[in-house]
């Protein structure tokens, strides 16, 4: 017997306990999220520990590295693929600290305009084509946050192409750490407040610049929780190599 399946639980009662549903719970068996649960002599789905070791390991991963990621993990450690599934994570583990140094760069680049250093000309304007090679952002990617409200974009008179600006970009690169972040209610109400930002609003810009930095800060300790419940399943199912 495998640690952790001393108490047994029903479904309904499981459920409760992580706060969602039954349909959820036997979701997550089918998709191989948990393992497989035993069955009573009525017929009943039987819940234990064990079961309850992944379903707080997911409700943590989740909030982490978002649900794809999570299903992806757990899956492999179903097939002792315990390796492969911490590399995963390591891997967006590293993408939140370059974008976190992506946004620290963007921060002091603002601080030089917002105190004077620096001062934008507001006459150098871009097309598409140089705004993507400036921020690193494909050009199909800009002109839909363009169609979604995210960039007001002036066109050029003569040739209707679309033209930016330096503090445009900013914003360009800022939506671009934004994208890259776990999809969450705060992460849609920050997309809300990039959009209502006016593009020539440099203090404002370096602001929200900042509340992104909480948001990553915040990321990160959610991983570290989710590592810890990441390897208290990997602890109780003995899969690691001596």
């Amino acid at each position: 017997m495998l640690r952790g399946e001393a108490v047994t639980l029903r479904p309904r009662k499981t459920a409760d306990k992580f706060h969602i549903s039954a349909s959820t719970l036997r979701n997550y068996e089918a998709k191989g999220l948990i393992p497989p649960s035993a069955r009573s002599a009525n017929g009943y789905r039987i819940y234990t520990e064990r079961h309850e070791a992944y379903l707080a390991c997911i409700q943590a991963m989740s909030v982490a590295f978002g649900m794809e990621v999570t299903t992806t993990v757990l899956i492999h450690l179903q097939k002792n693929e315990w390796d492969i599934a911490l590399w995963i994570v390591r891997e967006k583990e590293i993408i939140l600290y370059e974008e976190r140094e992506r946004l620290a760069g963007l921060i002091r680049e603002l601080e030089l305009y917002t105190d004077g250093t620096k001062e934008f000309d507001r006459e150098q304007l871009f097309n598409i084509h140089e705004a993507s090679l400036k921020t690193g952002v494909p050009k199909s990617t800009i002109r839909y946050w363009e169609k979604e409200g995210v960039l007001t974009v002036e066109r050029n008179p003569a040739n209707g192409y679309r033209l930016y600006d330096g503090v445009l970009l900013f914003k360009i690169r800022l939506m671009q750490v934004l994208q890259s972040c776990v999809y969450s209610e705060e992460t849609v109400a920050l997309k809300r407040s990039l959009k209502r930002i006016n593009s020539h609003q440099v203090e404002e810009f370096l602001t929200y610049a900042h509340q992104m930095s909480a948001h990553l800060n915040k990321t990160l300790l959610a991983q570290v929780k989710a590592l810890s419940r990441l390897y208290e399943v990997i602890e109780m199912e003995d899969l690691r190599t001596e």
